[in-house]
């Protein structure tokens, strides 16, 4: 049996700063990562870019910044949210619409 090291006791400015650098690096990677649909994500994960995009402007309006939903997803997407649908999303297939109705009905 592998031994397992404790984990280090975090302060909370620096814990609050770890979890802002893994989700700069999470947006990145889903900038990155064009190739994958949202609906692969929402099948595979229950979130997609979308809801990131909603959980960041429900952050700034709990904290008393009023964010539109377009702004929330252009900081997410990097590029206003129309312009990545035009050059990215592709029609879902049958299979992933069915997969999608499965997971989530009723949305």
């Amino acid at each position: 049996m592998e031994e397992r090291m404790a984990a280090p006791e975090i302060d909370p400015a620096t814990r609050t700063e770890l979890e802002a650098a893994a989700f700069r690096r999470l947006v990145q990677h889903l900038r990155e990562r064009t190739d994958v649909q949202n609906i692969d994500m929402m099948n595979l994960a229950g979130f997609c870019r979308n809801c990131l995009s909603r959980w960041y402007r429900e952050a700034a309006e709990a904290k008393g910044i009023a964010l539109a939903d377009p702004d929330a997803r252009e900081i997410i997407y990097g590029m206003p949210y129309k312009e990545w649908q035009a050059k990215y999303q592709t029609e879902a297939s049958a299979a992933q619409k069915a997969a999608f109705a499965k997971a989530h009905p009723g949305h």
